[in-house]
């Protein structure tokens, strides 16, 4: 008895509309479809330069002379979770570049 109803309103479906949405979704499957994520040997970017006190005193002087080097905390001279000193700075920089960004 289901299937005679499902059968019984075949005739009211709107096939180009079908046809339509059918194509649409096979066309964003093929737009999210993950992508393939690098092998073994994928070579990572180099990493930035300036991620020294020496070098982050320089740059600051060079950008603007009248300010030149700030860093109020000391958090240069730090090291988190056990990293060089190098690491926590180039830390710092990446993640004061991404809350910029997500504060704008």
């Amino acid at each position: 008895a289901v299937l005679d109803l499902r059968l019984a309103h075949l005739d009211t479906i709107n096939l180009p509309m079908l046809s339509a949405s059918v194509a649409l979704s096979a066309g964003s499957a093929a737009i999210t479809a993950p992508v393939a994520a690098p092998g073994r040997g994928a070579v990572r970017a180099a990493a930035p330069a300036l991620m020294d006190k020496s070098g982050l005193e320089g740059f600051a002087k060079e950008l603007n002379p009248v300010v030149g080097y700030w860093d109020p905390l000391n958090l240069s001279n730090g090291e988190f979770w056990g990293d060089s000193n190098s690491a926590t700075i180039g830390f710092l920089r990446e993640s004061e570049t991404k809350h910029g960004r997500v504060a704008m």
